[in-house]
């Protein structure tokens, strides 16, 4: 693989794992919703996807952001008999988000970008320095 595919590949991974960052900001910022309606449903968990695909151009394989998958685990309860969503016995439905997981899955996210970046820094100083050899 030449380095200007190599260059199109990490930065295929950048957008990626910027798109996961995103989904992953929304989920920690509604951690802490409770559903609005009696008997409605809070925020809900989104999974990002990330699928790859063989790009015939580069001859490698990229990746890009796919749908995000919902999760299917319960939501939490609250006990908040004031609450206008409360259910006859007190209870609110609190969103599924755990901030815990999606502060670790952040950090893998960021250190992927960076891995990313990093492939993207080397590539271009290793044709820099061709072209300073080939000038010679």
């Amino acid at each position: 693989m030449d380095l200007i595919s190599a260059i199109k590949v990490a930065a295929s991974g950048l957008r990626a794992q910027g798109g996961r960052m995103r989904i992953i900001a929304e989920n920690l910022a509604n951690a802490k919703s409770l559903a609005t309606t009696p008997g409605g449903d809070p925020y809900r968990r989104r999974i990002p996807m990330v699928e790859n695909r063989f790009d015939d151009v580069l001859q490698a394989y990229t990746v890009r952001n796919g749908r995000y998958k919902l999760d299917t685990r319960p939501f939490g309860l609250k006990y908040d008999p004031g609450h206008p969503a409360a259910n006859d016995k007190g209870y609110v439905k609190i969103s599924n988000v755990n901030s815990l997981i999606e502060s670790v899955d952040m950090r893998e996210a960021q250190r992927s970008y960076e891995a990313n970046l990093n492939v993207i820094t080397s590539s271009r100083q290793m044709l820099a320095k061709t072209l300073e050899i080939l000038k010679a």
